[in-house]
C-alpha cells in the first residue's frame, strides 16, 4: 500500500503564494509520474500540474507561468508553488502518484486533500 501526505494548505490574499508539499511513502519501488489536481465546490477535479520521474512537466492552461511543479525522487516527494495566486485558484488540492510496488504491482495513489483559500 502507498499513501500520500499532502501540507501546506491555507489562506492567502490574492496576489500571494503558497507551497503544498506531498510526500509518498510505503512500499514503494518506483514513482512514474506525481501530480496535482483540485476541485472547487460544485466543480469536477481537474488536473493542476503534473511531472514524471525524468522531469517532464505538463500544466493546465489556467496555472501556466504561476504554479511550478517539482519533485525530489529520494524523498517520494512532490512540490507546487503557487505564485500570483487568484481567486479562482480556491478549492482543495489532492496530490496523486502512479507507479509501481516492491511486489512488482502498479498503484495509483491519492492523498486525502488540502484546502487552498484566495481572498479577493
Amino acid at each position: 500500500q502507498v499513501q500520500l501526505v499532502e501540507s501546506g494548505g491555507g489562506l492567502v490574499q490574492a496576489g500571494g503564494s503558497l507551497r503544498l508539499s506531498c510526500a509518498a511513502s510505503g512500499s514503494i519501488s518506483r514513482i512514474n509520474a506525481m501530480g496535482w489536481y483540485r476541485q472547487a465546490a460544485g466543480k469536477q477535479r481537474e488536473l493542476v500540474a503534473v511531472i514524471t520521474n525524468g522531469g517532464s512537466t505538463n500544466y493546465a492552461d489556467s496555472v501556466k507561468g504561476r504554479f511550478t511543479i517539482s519533485r525530489d525522487n529520494a524523498k517520494n516527494t512532490v512540490y507546487l508553488q503557487m505564485n500570483s495566486l487568484k481567486p479562482e485558484d480556491t478549492g482543495v488540492y489532492y496530490c496523486n502518484a502512479e507507479g509501481y510496488r516492491r511486489d512488482f504491482r502498479s498503484f495509483g495513489s491519492w492523498g486525502q486533500g488540502t484546502q487552498v483559500t484566495v481572498s479577493s
